[in-house]
């Protein structure tokens, strides 16, 4: 099969679809593979790296979509790369359509099919292709926020582990899944005062059982957040209802019963935000300030440490990759029930029921409609 890896053009985006490593692998597979030019340069995978693995180097974005049928991406697409979407392509990327009609409506305009990465699934229902930047984004969560809440960011000058006789930072997690769970772990490990809100008691059984009295755990209900946020100097939204768009359980109004300075981190925010004045935000500018609350709602948060998350996805990806290369895309489809879950849109068609009651649209089988 073609296979094409343009760079990246989301601000600060220094991640790549496939390192030279993965590269080489599907060219022994005998694929063709057609890298972009400086793809993966600023994370040190230099052009060489990716010849020596066989990869053909394309001059620019055009001719890595016109050479390749299956295109291989971390992001969404940019409106300057929706010109080079067609019928012939594949897209393999993180989508997060649920929030964004209007990219939603470009892509069914271009008549390719599209796979999310955030809605495959494994054989338990997991989520194997998000679970990486989801460990990661936790991770960093925790570091912006600790950042933000020094005076020069915004925040109130408080530090995380505190000080011999001051009282360390009270931070609340809500979400108890694999964002949550690293944030926690971070948190923890920073010495601040942790409290993980899920409305699964199983989760929180989990994270009682694995961190004892070192975090609080409470089910997640509007009386708890209504207790638990004006206390709160870090907030991490680590909500996550799979291809949806999030559900907003911090609302407007609690911000004004917030700590002037607090921070809020809002990892769902590339599905929406459970904040709801939570909005979209770049590396460049990733913060604003909110009645004063900090926010900080990055969309592409692993992206801040690229060449560990190009590393971390491409565990992850390859294997899918090379079964979609290997089989044919409708095959590889009819056959793994996990990558059908992850088709949101297939010629030009919605294939995802969660898009499409987050816009109010109609989903067809996606399936069905690829085997005509």
């Amino acid at each position: 099969m073609r296979i094409g890896v343009p760079k990246e053009v989301k601000n600060h985006e220094y991640r790549v679809g496939l390192s030279p490593a993965s590269v080489a692998v599907l060219v022994q597979q005998g694929h063709d593979v057609w890298v972009q030019q400086h793809a993966g340069t600023a994370i040190g995978f230099i052009d060489d790296d990716y010849r020596a693995a066989g990869a053909q180097l394309a001059t620019d974005a055009a001719a890595v979509f016109h050479a390749a049928e299956l295109i291989v991406k971390v992001k969404e697409p940019q409106p300057q790369e929706l010109a080079f979407i067609q019928p012939q392509h594949t897209l393999f990327t993180y989508l997060h359509l649920a929030p964004d009609p209007h990219l939603t409506q470009a892509l069914l305009r271009s008549g390719c099919t599209a796979i999310a990465y955030e809605t495959v699934t494994d054989a338990q229902g997991r989520l194997p292709l998000l679970a990486p930047m989801s460990e990661i984004a936790g991770r960093i969560a925790v570091q912006a926020g600790a950042h933000c809440l020094e005076m020069a960011s915004g925040g109130r000058g408080v530090l995380l582990a505190g000080a011999p006789g001051v009282p360390a930072a009270d931070v609340l997690v809500l979400g108890g899944g694999v964002v949550g769970r690293n944030a926690a772990a971070i948190a923890v490990g920073m010495g601040a005062r942790v409290t993980v809100l899920d409305t699964s008691l199983s989760a929180l059984r989990e994270l009682d059982a694995h961190y004892g009295n070192r975090i609080h755990t409470r089910v997640s209900t509007p009386a708890v957040l209504d207790e638990l946020l004006p206390q709160c100097d870090l907030l991490i939204g680590a909500v996550l209802v799979p291809g949806a768009a999030a559900p907003k359980l911090v609302q407007r109004a609690h911000l004004a019963r917030m700590r002037r300075g607090a921070v809020i981190v809002d990892v769902a925010i590339d599905q929406g935000g459970c904040v709801e004045s939570a909005r979209p935000t770049s590396h460049s500018e990733p913060t604003y300030v909110e009645d004063g609350v900090v926010h900080y709602c990055v969309t592409n948060m692993p992206g801040a440490v690229a060449r560990t998350s190009t590393l971390a996805l491409n565990n992850a990806t390859l294997p899918f990759v090379e079964r979609l290369a290997g089989q044919g895309i409708v095959p590889a489809l009819r056959e793994h029930a996990g990558l059908r879950a992850g088709l949101n849109i297939a010629r030009g068609q919605l294939t995802n029921a969660q898009v499409a009651s987050s816009q109010g649209l109609q989903a067809v089988d996606g399936l069905a409609l690829l085997n005509r």
